[in-house]
């Protein structure tokens, strides 16, 4: 077997996308895209199969639908017009939102003059391509041997507990009696969410672990578990309402939103919070959270009869007037951006509430640093109350005296999680990506020490691995 990472996520976070070439048959790994880059640059390296006659794609396995592992799908099919492409039934649906906003966010961009990248794809071009999708249901196997393939390889997914679609994917190759199993991740969560449920993973020993390594740097992680952090945000978002307050979630809009949207009915539920809070959503989140509803019974949940849209939620008025009304009343806003970045709904929320000691900003994912978000937090926490900070360049600095709080609600799983997945898997050889160089570092070190045995790899951008 032949393993070439081919984006950026071996030793970042963005595109992601891993070339496997078993015995004649070409697969992709996913085929995300870098949101920190623009046009051709964001898109991982294919030139790198057409520049080796002996390497092709048959086939292209989306483990889910997030952009980093999705966002130059359309570009992987034009180059490689013959692959088919497979992914789970939910996935499939997500492709039919998350895409076309991609093309027409590119091509505003495009017109407005922030970029001078053209489109890497129109909308036009998602239709005369979406013949080539497959979709597959969990835990059966499916046909992924190539044209020149030398022997039998088949497909299985296994649900990964991330978000709404995701799969982690077991490829098995017979040659001459032997069966060779290697099994990709993806993006994994071990423990349950609020609508999703942990991680399954093969009963049987693997041979090759593509294995993510997201937090494997994050000493934190490990020490917050969900239910406890459920349990604080819970007491924050009531303790915001009591005193007439507004509580803004920045959220993303696939699969975080949905799951905070599932958080506030619970507490509602418990009586922790008033009933008639108004929960204010708008953007791209409501129609995934429609889907999310669509699909609850073909896909992974912890309770199939939730509906995202069973949760009372309002619109949030477009216009400032109906903003600021919606503003003056106890409520929370679960809304996109989730770093806040300027120009998006939570960040011209953030410059009304910010100044006001009675509000809350409660961040529940991930804050690249400098964002917006990142400045919020480490502005609190580091300078307290009455802290200057830039949240809108248009804006400029102002005081922030609401709460600002960081709760972990990570759909990746914490590193001492992903040495159990070693340890359940017993595979010969580990491959570790999707990570930085400290994270990868960690778990290599510390899967050495705990299995000395097992062969781990720390491939760059482009390296080619061989395992026998």
């Amino acid at each position: 077997m032949l393993y070439v990472p081919l984006g950026g996520a071996v030793e970042e976070i963005g595109a992601s996308c891993h070339f496997l070439f078993v015995d004649g048959t070409g697969i992709l790994l996913d085929t995300g895209s870098d949101p920190e880059k623009e046009g051709r640059a964001s898109v991982p390296d294919f030139h790198r199969i057409h520049d080796r006659p002996d390497w092709h794609i048959d086939h292209i396995v989306l483990s889910h639908a997030h952009h980093d592992h999705i966002g130059s799908l359309p570009v992987a099919v034009r180059e490689f017009p013959h692959a088919h492409v497979h992914m789970t039934a939910p996935t499939r649906k997500l492709l039919d939102t998350l895409l076309p906003a991609s093309a027409r966010l590119q091509l505003r961009r495009r017109m407005e003059g922030v970029t001078t990248e053209d489109p890497l794809y129109t909308e036009d071009d998602l239709e005369t391509s979406s013949y080539l999708y497959l979709v597959h249901d969990y835990e059966t196997d499916f046909d992924l041997t190539g044209l020149k393939g030398g022997f039998p390889i088949t497909g299985r997914f296994y649900d990964a507990g991330h978000i709404l679609g995701s799969a982690g994917v077991l490829i098995t190759a017979e040659d001459d009696g032997r069966t060779r199993r290697i099994f990709y991740t993806g993006d994994t969560g071990l423990q349950s969410q609020t609508i999703i449920p942990g991680a399954v993973y093969p009963e049987e020993p693997v041979d090759v672990l593509l294995l993510e390594s997201t937090l494997g740097a994050d000493t934190e992680a490990e020490k917050y578990p969900r239910r406890g952090e459920e349990k604080r945000l819970g007491a924050s978002v009531a303790r915001v309402l009591a005193k007439g307050g507004v509580v803004l979630i920045p959220a993303f809009s696939l699969g975080r939103s949905q799951e905070m949207i599932a958080l506030m009915d619970q507490y509602k539920r418990r009586k922790l919070i008033p009933d008639d809070t108004p929960i204010y959503t708008a953007g791209m989140m409501r129609a995934i959270s429609d889907t999310y509803d669509k699909t609850r019974f073909i896909s992974p949940r912890l309770n199939e009869e939730f509906e995202v849209y069973g949760v009372p939620q309002r619109r949030l008025p477009r216009g400032n007037s109906g903003l600021n009304e919606a503003l003056r009343e106890p409520s929370i806003f679960i809304v996109g951006s989730g770093m806040m970045f300027e120009n998006t709904i939570s960040n011209k929320i953030a410059q009304r509430i910010a100044s006001h000691e009675k509000n809350g900003i409660f961040l529940v994912g991930f804050a690249r640093e400098d964002s917006p978000a990142d400045l919020l937090l480490r502005a609190a926490e580091e300078k307290g109350p009455g802290a200057e900070v830039v949240i809108s360049r248009a804006h400029g600095p102002q005081r922030v005296l609401c709460a600002v709080e960081r709760f972990r609600f990570s759909g990746h799983s914490n590193r001492r999680d992903l040495l159990g997945i070693v340890e359940e898997l017993e595979p010969e050889t580990v491959i570790l990506l999707h990570g930085e160089q400290e994270a990868r570092q960690w778990m290599r070190d510390n899967i050495g020490y705990f299995h000395p045995d097992v062969d781990v790899r720390m491939p760059e951008k482009g390296d080619e691995v061989f395992v026998d």
